[in-house]
């Protein structure tokens, strides 16, 4: 993913890691809807991503961790 569309479409508390990694999620799932019903894509795979995310059509749920500071 090129640097500067990642600093457009993300909000200062995300990371571009999460994006990245949401984004790959995404278009493997495209890809492979594609393949099961024999479509032919005319856009790349992340290209359909990246605009559905964009579009709000999917977001990002990113997890927290706790740290578990307890003495044993």
């Amino acid at each position: 993913m090129i640097k500067p569309i990642a600093d457009l479409i993300l909000t200062p508390d995300q990371s571009r890691y999460s994006l990245v990694v949401a984004i790959a999620k995404r278009a493997r799932e495209i890809a492979e809807t594609a393949e099961k019903n024999r479509e032919v894509l005319e856009k790349k795979p992340v290209e359909i991503a990246v605009q559905e995310y964009v579009n709000h059509e999917f977001t990002m749920i990113e997890k927290t961790t706790e740290n578990d500071d307890t003495d044993d």
